[in-house]
């Protein structure tokens, strides 16, 4: 028989043992593609546009249509979720609400469970030929924001959660309105956890292919954005399938993937820094909403303890005979 001690130990190892393979399988994941890719890129590679004649292979297009798509899908995709969201958790107090919640949750269940390949085919068939859309940006984003919603709104569903609720009986009992009480307490106090969602959809809209390639194209002509909506536009993710696949370019795609992976770096890094000036921000927002919330309760026992809340303590009208 092993002693509890032992048992412990050994679950403690296994535990250490899984989260060190972890680290190291992303470690030797990064370095591999840096140790491959690294030395093949350059400046030429980074500002010039591929051309079959001049025998150039330049990703300079690519890398903005990928700025565009991401800058697009986030614009179209967190109005939306940060709705949704903020409809789940602050509106919903009856019981044909709750079934709406109940519907939509579902919903948001079965987008993240379907292949990124079938939401191509799908963003195709609707956008394109149903819409006539031309192949571009725009179809690649819209397709694009049907996949991150689910991630978007159920993190910004959990940190509205995590606001006290005591705060948002403050505001109500000192005068403030529904709207006005969610924009200016619960959403700044919530800003960092939706941050941390917006970060996972960039991170899944810049390494995304399957879908793009039957909404965005292969086009690795430089357009600019408003031409780029309705034009045949390769993504990072789309041009490394290309030269890897098609044309056997293997080091151009570990390239690829280097700058991929700095741009994401770049924009989770930007994020993250936004997300501190906010947070730093909004510490007098948390303030006063504490403060609210205390007055508030003192208040409501102040008429409590005067009687004001008692109907029995009431005087009593004279009725006039």
């Amino acid at each position: 028989m092993m002693s509890r001690s032992f048992k412990n130990k050994l679950f403690k190892g296994a535990v250490h043992a899984s989260a060190a393979l972890t680290v190291l399988f992303l470690i030797f994941t990064i370095g591999y593609i840096f140790m491959r890719g690294l030395p093949h890129v350059s400046w030429k590679l980074i500002s010039s546009q591929a051309s079959y004649i001049s025998n150039i292979i330049g990703i300079f297009p690519n890398i903005m249509n990928t700025l565009y798509i991401i800058g697009l899908t986030i614009a179209i995709a967190l109005p939306l979720s940060i709705g949704a969201a903020i409809y789940l958790t602050e509106y919903t107090v009856d019981d044909a609400s709750r079934m709406f919640a109940r519907i939509i949750a579902f919903a948001m269940e079965t987008l993240a469970s379907i292949p990124s390949i079938i939401f191509g085919l799908v963003g195709m068939m609707i956008f394109t030929q149903l819409f006539g859309i031309k192949q571009g940006v725009l179809v690649g984003s819209l397709t694009l924001v049907m996949m991150i919603l689910p991630t978007i709104i159920r993190t910004t569903q959990e940190s509205l959660a995590t606001v006290p609720q005591e705060w948002r009986q403050g505001a109500l009992a000192l005068g403030a309105g529904k709207w006005f009480m969610i924009r200016t307490i619960v959403l700044p106090s919530a800003a960092r956890g939706i941050v941390a969602g917006v970060i996972l959809a960039i991170g899944r809209i810049a390494g995304e292919s399957a879908a793009l390639l039957f909404t965005a194209g292969f086009g690795l002509v430089l357009h600019d954005f408003f031409r780029a909506l309705t034009s045949s536009s390769a993504s990072l993710t789309v041009a490394l399938y290309v030269y890897a696949s098609e044309r056997g370019e293997t080091d151009v795609a570990f390239a690829i993937a280097v700058i991929l992976m700095a741009i994401v770096l770049a924009l989770n890094t930007f994020t993250k820094l936004l997300t501190k000036f906010w947070g730093n921000e909004n510490v007098s927002v948390n303030v006063s909403a504490e403060k609210a919330a205390d007055e508030a309760n003192r208040a409501a026992s102040h008429l409590a303890g005067i009687g004001v809340c008692d109907r029995s303590k009431r005087p009593q009208p004279m009725v006039q005979r």
